[in-house]
């Protein structure tokens, strides 16, 4: 046999080898996919649901939030529930003398008023207002009544109060027709109340102390020095303070109307006394004391609900319980009753400040903030009860608590409210004091 004719013959063996080498790996592989993938669609079928829960959409209601309550409810035990539907930050909520409703001031230009027969309830029902164009709601509180709100706004030329009111139902003409409730309307504005300066906070209350006749008293807080009292259902100014004090931080009006205090850059607190004449009106407005004992910046004050004290937080990482009951025309001063450590650290251990808080109307619990962060302090010792290190997904704005019980069930519970960045309105439970 010619040499020729071997090697021919070898390199066609060789090539059948190889080739049935080939093939047979591309096939061996291609069934391994198979399986592979038949395995995994059976591990996805297998990992489903038997049945898919169907969620039905409210339609026109106003508000739902049934699966967004029961996240909040495995975020926090004491998160009661979410009022959602805001276009923009929460900048500022007030509760009703009554505690069932809850005002909020977005930054979409929209007053929302939220009834709360309910607090566990899976929607709210609620009230809206429309502000005038170019206005940024900066704080709302309630006006004499519950049907009537007062709005702070900023814009380019200035900031604005506002005043809306709820007229009385006309009887139908038809017996068998419900009268409609009629949309509030605005009963007084005020334009440049601050020349250019923002309102940063807004403070009202019931003046009942003294000759006072009972009428609401608010007083906006502008990011200068300036502070402005106003007759709460005419809109006429009432008086004006100046802190003196480089760049305010809030103000507040203690809870019977005879004190306003301002936190401002500094140490130190100044108190002012409104007082009234025979005929219930305001007379005059004039400086009374000074609280003096802080090393640092004052971030937040409020008054204890009997309006005797004041607390304040600090940036020297402390809080104060000062007496202002004292008789400030013989000299005496107002004292610091308790000093509290701020329990609140970063990760170097370095103490933080509050940036909010609020005392629960029976006194004994404070709610204060940091950023997102919400905590319940026992007013008597400062010692943390509880901590929400997330209640917002972004800072709070601000927190009120409801000036009495609110429905829940077939219970009344004390609420605390919280806004926030996030676009979100909160309602807290209150923790244990055992």
């Amino acid at each position: 046999m010619e040499p020729s004719f071997l090697i021919a013959i070898l390199s066609l063996l060789l090539g059948a080898i190889i080739i049935f080498v080939v093939f047979g790996n591309y096939f061996r592989n291609r069934r391994s996919d198979i399986d592979s993938l038949s395995n995994n669609n059976k591990e996805i079928v297998d990992s489903k649901p038997a049945s898919k829960p169907q969620h039905k959409k409210l339609g026109s209601k106003p508000h739902s939030h049934a699966a967004d309550k029961e996240l909040n409810k495995r975020h926090h035990p004491l998160d009661l529930n979410t009022l959602k539907g805001h276009g923009d930050s929460v900048n500022g909520l007030s509760f009703s003398s009554d505690g069932r409703s809850l005002a909020t001031a977005c930054g979409d230009g929209v007053i929302r008023v939220f009834k709360l027969d309910d607090v566990s309830s899976k929607s709210f029902k609620f009230l809206r207002i429309n502000l005038p164009p170019g206005g940024h709601p900066t704080a709302v509180v309630f006006g004499d009544v519950v049907t009537s709100y007062v709005v702070a706004c900023e814009a380019l030329v200035g900031s604005s109060l506002y005043m809306y009111g709820e007229e009385k139902p006309k009887p139908p003409a038809d017996a068998k027709q419900q009268a409609k409730l009629p949309l509030p309307e605005m009963k007084w504005q005020q334009h440049k109340v601050h020349d250019k300066r923002a309102i940063i906070t807004l403070s009202r209350t019931s003046a009942t102390y003294g000759n006072a006749d009972g009428s609401t008293i608010i007083a906006s807080c502008s990011e200068g020095t300036d502070i402005i009292l106003w007759h709460g259902n005419t809109g006429k100014i009432l008086g004006n303070v100046d802190t003196n004090q480089l760049k305010n931080t809030m103000a507040a009006i203690s809870p019977n109307g005879r004190f306003i205090a301002a936190a401002a850059f500094t140490a130190d607190v100044k108190v002012w006394e409104i007082v009234y004449s025979k005929d219930g009106s305001v007379k005059e407005v004039s400086r009374v004391m000074q609280l003096k004992g802080h090393k640092s910046a004052v971030t937040w004050l409020c008054f204890s609900p009997n309006s005797e004290e004041i607390i304040t937080s600090s940036k020297d990482g402390t809080m104060r319980v000062w007496n202002i009951n004292v008789r400030y025309h013989l000299d005496e001063d107002p004292k610091t009753l308790k000093v509290f450590p701020i329990p609140l650290q970063d990760s170097t251990g370095t103490t933080l400040n509050y940036d909010r808080l609020s005392i629960s109307p029976d006194g004994r619990i404070l709610a204060v903030t940091h950023g997102p962060l919400l905590q319940w302090l026992c007013a008597e010792t400062g010692k943390i009860l509880d901590t929400a290190t997330k209640a917002h997904d972004g800072d709070i704005t601000d927190l009120a608590w409801a000036p009495t019980g609110i429905p829940m069930g077939d219970k009344k519970i004390t609420v605390l409210a919280t806004s926030g960045t996030d676009k979100k309105v909160k309602l807290w439970a209150t923790p244990s004091q055992n």
